[in-house]
């Protein structure tokens, strides 16, 4: 590729998705959706199983053919130039089969292998913090730390965009903050990162920008806080008093089964300086006191009317799991995926 065919491919968003379609016999998985991925960002795909999301990542990828639409990933067609495009991508299911019995080191070097223009070792060892396992055997990792390794593998050959599908399934909550904090560090890096996620909170502290597919379309986008007009709708105002004390009777309702009574003003700030007041004035204390706005979940189930749950059986996935390698595809990972 000359210089100038560098230059075009490097412009641009990492993603352009228009009109994309796919089919399986009479079921319409994608119905015709846009998307746009912008360098350098964080971008999370939400939606319940077999809304179409495995589907579109999987096209993205290249291990799956399309019906419909223009699709360009690091400006390319994954369906013509695939080769050009796939040591470009790194790919993390949310399982693996590396040898257990290689260390760190040992397997992300084999990796590293497989690229024209791998990152160094040490180096990759170092951005996803497994200095300390290099010599570690994998069987003696913990699932964070072995979560760490798959992104390690992803960046081996120094990628521009990572696709990484549901990379915290399965963890304790402090496995999933580490793993969180390695993803962040990626957009650091300058790369492009497309994350699925059934975790709301996930999506919510790593995302730029969020799309919730439902039904094989995209049915709301934006940045997690303004995503279905979020900062737009009404905060509820929650608290607890003392039995036989009552407030003003425009500031209260029956209490719940926990006890707190919930208000949903129009004025949220008028409302709470006027029942903030009063308790002040009766020196009454209003505990457990919360103002809350709808969350990324309240959003998301109202824009699915379809709660996230364990996955159903879709398609089989035909993907390479782990990541993408750059000539021969001399290894394939095992690994699954969630529709």
């Amino acid at each position: 590729m000359g210089a100038m065919a560098e230059l075009v491919q490097a412009g641009g968003a990492a993603i352009e998705v228009r009109g994309l379609a796919k089919s399986y016999g009479g079921v319409h998985a994608v119905r015709g959706i846009d998307l746009t991925v912008e360098r350098g960002r964080i971008f999370a795909l939400l939606g319940p199983n077999g809304a179409g999301k495995t589907t579109t990542v999987e096209i993205l990828e290249g291990y799956r053919s399309r019906d419909g639409g223009t699709v360009k990933v690091l400006g390319y067609d994954p369906a013509r130039q695939r080769q050009r495009l796939k040591s470009q991508i790194g790919i993390v299911l949310q399982s693996s089969g590396m040898d257990r019995y290689l260390t760190v080191s040992e397997t992300v070097a084999m990796y590293a292998g497989f690229y024209p223009r791998p990152r160094p070792v040490d180096e990759v060892i170092e951005l996803v913090g497994l200095e300390a396992k290099r010599d570690t055997r994998v069987l003696k990792l913990s699932g964070g730390q072995q979560r760490r390794l798959d992104v390690a593998i992803a960046l081996a050959g120094n990628p521009d965009l990572l696709f990484l599908d549901e990379p915290t399934t399965g963890f304790d909550p402090s496995a999933r903050h580490e793993a969180w904090e390695v993803i962040r560090n990626l957009a650091a890096l300058g790369k492009t990162v497309l994350l699925t996620t059934h975790y709301m909170d996930e999506a919510q502290y790593l995302a730029d920008r969020v799309a919730v597919i439902s039904n094989g379309l995209i049915v709301a986008e934006g940045s997690p806080a303004t995503i279905g007009n979020r900062e737009r709708a009404r905060a509820r105002i929650r608290y607890r008093l003392t039995d036989g004390v009552a407030p003003p009777a425009d500031l209260t309702a029956p209490p719940g089964p926990d006890g707190l009574t919930e208000l949903v003003p129009d004025d949220l700030t008028t409302a709470l300086h006027r029942l903030t007041g009063w308790a002040l004035e009766q020196h009454v204390d209003l505990t457990g006191l919360e103002v809350i706005r709808p969350s990324l979940e309240d959003v998301y189930l109202e824009l699915t009317d379809d709660p996230p749950g364990p996955s159903s059986t879709g398609p089989a996935s035909t993907a390479l799991t782990g990541t993408a390698l750059a000539s021969t595809e001399p290894a394939r990972r095992k690994g699954r995926r969630r529709s």
